[in-house]
Formats: structure tokens, C-alpha cells, sequence
């Protein structure tokens, strides 16, 4: 698991208001790897943590002017962001059980007693460094679980957006196939032509199931190149989207043979160009899909006759949970399909853009490494 950056300083904030007091102490506990904040007073105490994020322990005097240890400790206990900071009191107050438990309940987790045993100081602050980073190990691999959940997330999306195409053909073909029974127009040549595009939508479902789950059981260092003629995977994602027949879909040729991950490139040309289906509002809907060279890339494009995308929408409809104006509220769409692409494409050390104009159509680029 590759987790957030690690801290590499363990930083102690020395809180006293005899300077005096402060350079013995850190004196006693300086070694490789700590860094030192001083404050003289409460106040300065407060500015330093709010100024500092990385403060991994307090070495707070209890008797100060002003303000006291105990008043510090109680304010930083109160706020969110400084509350779980370890506090270690160090004072000339007896130890008494009425002072430790004073001190426990304004959030100190130990005590030391003036003047200082070298060996016990550091034993303690040594404790309090491990502990330190322990906890930023786990709130670091905590943060890496959360990235893999949403990755999750989005995976199934797009398992389930790119499965619902080759069932809605299997459905779609079996429909044809049943009306046509029911009309009492049956013919074996009609017959058998759904029949083939039903067995094609299960077949080509099939095998999308099976790449899912080789690519489920593998991560993307694994994960198999093979060689892939983008010709035939169009020509192939275009036939079972089954289009309206008024939307034509036209393969710009040539189109090249590249080595990738084949599951990744269909994901993105398989939802550009259903999209590009799914809102096509022209009595004669087109929509090409074609290509140019770019050296050590191949950019892409899917250019369709549809409604076009707003100015103000171009900018951000790759953003997660954007949608464009021209999706209803009751699309299906939950506005991360484009984000996905989006991260697909980038992947492949790409880009991916678009060019609109309202009311006459889209042109989506998108880059992909040969």
C-alpha cells in the first residue's frame, strides 16, 4: 500500500517562562530527528500551536503569569484541531493528588516534578515520540483506505455503466424477436439475425465479466497489455449499443493496432460514444469516431450532431458529480462518468478535452499511449 508521506520530524513545543528553563530542556532532549518551539508565556503557547500543525508534544509549566498551565491546557482541549496534541506538565507544585487529578482533567496525559530527572524526562518524551508516529501511521493508512474505497466506488460504476450496454442489446434483440413472433410476421431470416445479435450482446457481456474479474484479482502493474485493433473494438461497441435508427455511427479509417490494456481504452470509447447516442437530439443523428497520430500517443475523438455543451459547462463537466444542463433531473447519470474517463485517459499519461458548440454538437479529444 503506498501510504500519505510520512513526518520525519517529531516537534516538541517548551512551554516555561524563564528562558533559562527552556534551554536546559531542550538541551536534555535534543537528538537527530526532533525540532524545538518555545514559548515564555500561555499566550505565546496558544499562537505557536494554531501557527504550527506538525507539534507532536507540549512540555507545559504549570505555574506561569498571567496564564497558567492549567488554563493552557484546558483551551487547547476544547478545539478540534489542538485537542488531541499530548500534553506533559512540568512543575514545581507538589504531586499531591489534588494537583495530578487537576491536571488529568484539563487534558495533561503525565507529570513531571521539578527538578528534572534527566533519565526519566527522557524516557517519557521517547515514549510520546513512538506514539506520535504511530498515530500518524494510522491516520495515514486510514486516509489511504478512504482513496481505495472511492476507487472502489468508481470501479463499480463503471462495471455497472459498461455491462448495461450489451444487456440492453441482448434485451433489445429479444424484444425485436417477440414482436415480430406476435405479429405474425415471423421470418426465419429475421429470426436468425436477432438471434445472433442476442448470442453476440451475451457473448461480448461474458467476456467483459471475465476481463472484470482478471482485472479484479490484479492490480494495474499486473494487469495484462495485448494488442488490441481499435478498428474492430468500435466497430464492435457500436453494434451493440444498438443505435436508433436515425443515429449513424461512422469509423474514420485507418485506425491503429496499439498494445494496452484493452478493458481501459473500450471504457472510454464505449461511454463517449453511448453518451454521444444516448443525447443526440437531431432527426438525423451522426456520430464519428476517428483518429491522429501524436508520435508517442494516438488522440482520439468522438465528434457528434447533438446538443452541444454550454460555455460555462465545457470548463467543468470532468469534474466529479458535474453535470451538464442539458441532463434532465430524472437521467440516471450521477455526474462521474466523465471524472472516471477523466482519470482513465490520465493514466495513460493523457489528456482528455472537448470542443462544443450549443446546438450543433461535440467533439471529445482524448490521448492515448501506443
Amino acid at each position: 500500500m503506498n501510504t500519505t508521506e510520512q513526518p520525519n520530524e517529531f516537534t516538541i513545543l517548551l512551554v516555561d517562562d524563564r528562558p533559562e528553563n527552556l534551554i536546559s530542556l531542550e538541551d536534555m532532549l535534543a537528538r537527530p530527528g526532533r525540532a524545538f518551539l518555545k514559548a515564555d508565556s500561555g499566550n505565546e503557547a496558544l499562537r505557536q500551536v494554531l501557527k504550527n500543525q506538525q507539534i507532536g508534544l507540549i512540555m507545559l509549566d504549570v505555574q506561569m503569569p498571567d496564564m497558567d498551565g492549567f488554563e493552557v491546557a484546558k483551551l487547547l482541549k476544547s478545539n478540534p484541531k489542538t485537542r488531541d496534541i499530548s500534553i506533559i506538565f512540568v512543575t514545581a507544585l507538589s504531586t499531591e493528588d489534588q494537583y495530578v487529578l487537576k491536571g488529568f482533567e484539563e487534558g495533561a496525559v503525565d507529570y513531571l516534578q521539578k527538578p528534572l530527572d534527566i533519565n526519566v524526562t527522557k524516557a517519557k518524551v521517547n515514549v510520546f515520540e513512538k506514539l506520535y508516529f504511530y498515530q500518524q501511521n494510522l491516520k495515514n493508512t486510514v486516509s489511504e483506505l478512504d482513496k481505495i474505497n472511492k476507487q472502489l466506488e468508481r470501479f463499480v460504476y463503471v462495471v455497472a455503466h459498461d455491462l448495461k450496454s450489451p444487456l440492453t442489446g441482448l434485451i433489445a434483440a429479444l424484444s425485436l424477436l417477440e414482436m415480430r413472433n406476435e405479429d405474425g410476421h415471423f421470418v426465419k431470416e429475421e429470426a436468425l439475425e436477432y438471434t445472433n445479435l442476442a448470442k453476440s450482446a451475451a457473448y461480448h457481456m461474458s467476456t467483459m465479466i471475465s476481463e472484470l474479474l482478471e482485472y479484479s484479482r490484479q492490480s494495474i502493474d499486473q494487469q495484462a497489455l495485448e494488442e488490441v485493433n481499435v478498428q474492430e473494438l468500435v466497430t464492435q461497441i457500436a453494434r451493440l449499443l444498438f443505435p436508433p435508427q436515425h443515429v449513424r455511427i461512422h469509423i474514420i479509417e485507418p485506425m491503429p493496432v496499439l498494445k494496452t490494456r484493452r478493458m481501459k481504452l473500450q471504457q472510454v470509447l464505449q461511454n463517449l460514444i453511448s453518451n454521444a447516442v444516448k443525447y443526440n437530439d437531431k432527426p438525423a443523428g451522426l456520430i464519428e469516431v476517428g483518429c491522429r497520430d501524436k508520435g508517442d500517443l494516438v488522440e482520439f475523438f468522438v465528434r457528434d450532431n447533438g446538443p452541444g455543451i454550454a460555455d460555462a459547462d465545457q470548463a467543468s463537466i470532468f469534474n466529479l458529480f458535474r453535470r451538464g444542463d442539458n441532463e434532465s433531473a430524472t437521467e440516471s447519470s450521477t455526474g462521474v462518468g466523465l471524472n472516471i474517463l477523466k482519470m482513465l485517459v490520465e493514466e495513460q499519461n493523457g489528456k482528455i478535452r472537448v470542443e462544443s458548440i450549443l446546438g450543433k454538437g461535440s467533439t471529445f479529444f482524448f490521448e492515448w499511449t501506443k
